[in-house]
């Protein structure tokens, strides 16, 4: 697959939104900001989020809704790579921010649901109805982590549920096309499940999760995207690069990049057929042309 670089020198960069005008917003969760980077490359600050800025997505009123993590220690190797850690000493909790894209102002959701503080907000898809399904991945310590789970809520902040709990380290999260199915990869188990929806915000209960295709090296899975027919690319970590997966869960492709912390994948361009990527550990953003037109998110511009 032939990869071309957007732009580099990004502070670990997650989160890809290509918007119509053919530029990208990208978290910069090192650096703590929305960035957008024009078709050029050029890198210009939309917000300062402080704390580390995770999961972006556009919700139903045009606005910048983001995941922020509360941020993370943060280590260079020798050759330059950046790599995140455990829970940094000025952490104070994870949360749910707004963003208006034009006054770059920023705006608190939630910060906490039935009483228990979020603990770091990774990723999130909006449904037709407006709502969103976000991850909780939780914050490392020394000697332990946190149980976390998946959550709904409204785009006013009027309304949050925890509706999956417990999983580990929740990462990315999608919809199929119907949405009738929910799709959340955890982390460290590099395993992707599918959820039965009934209606916006609520599981079936009565069909049993299903876990799909699984690779069979050692890798762990970060955010995911859902391509128009239905396949969904996960974003590989450690072995670095995407894993398609059938929607039937019967068997996967694997697309490798030049970073073992590919972390994000999203679809934009005309027909959505380019697949824009966060190569984290380098600080780059690459686009590539994707085998199939990916699936047009509710709110895409």
């Amino acid at each position: 697959m032939n990869v071309t670089v957007v732009t580099e020198g990004l502070q670990f960069p997650e989160g890809p939104v290509a918007l119509s005008d053919g530029s990208v917003l990208v978290v910069e969760i090192q650096r703590g900001t929305l960035t957008r980077v024009a078709e050029d490359g050029t890198q210009s600050i939309v917000a300062e989020l402080g704390g580390g800025p995770n999961g972006a997505a556009l919700g139903p009123d045009g606005q910048c809704y983001i995941c922020n993590n509360g941020g993370f220690e943060w280590h260079k190797a020798r050759d330059g790579r950046v790599f995140p850690g455990a829970q940094p000493a000025d952490y104070t909790g994870g949360r749910i921010e707004r963003v208006n894209l034009e006054t770059g102002a920023v705006e608190t959701l939630y910060e906490a649901c039935e009483g228990e503080r979020l603990k770091g907000p990774n990723d999130l898809v909006f449904d037709q109805a407006g709502g969103f399904w976000f991850t909780d991945h939780g914050k490392t310590r020394p000697r332990t982590r946190d149980q976390t789970g998946v959550f709904y809520a409204a785009a006013d902040g009027s309304r949050i549920e925890e509706v999956i709990f417990p999983m580990q380290a929740p990462n990315g999260i999608g919809l199929s096309p119907d949405e009738k199915t929910l799709y959340v990869a955890e982390t460290p188990t590099g395993r992707l499940w599918a959820y039965a929806i009934a209606s916006p915000g609520a599981l079936d209960v009565s069909v049993p999760r299903r876990m799909l295709a699984q690779r069979p090296d050692f890798h762990m899975f970060d955010s995911l995207a859902v391509d128009a027919l239905g396949h969904v690319c996960v974003a590989t970590l450690i072995t670095g690069g995407i894993t398609s997966h059938s929607p039937d869960g019967s068997g996967l492709e694997f697309f490798a990049m030049p970073d073992v912390l590919t972390t994000n994948i999203a679809f934009g361009g005309e027909g959505l057929q380019t697949a824009y990527i966060t190569l984290s550990s380098t600080g780059k953003l690459v686009k590539a042309t994707w085998p199939t037109p990916g699936l047009r998110l509710n709110f895409q511009t």
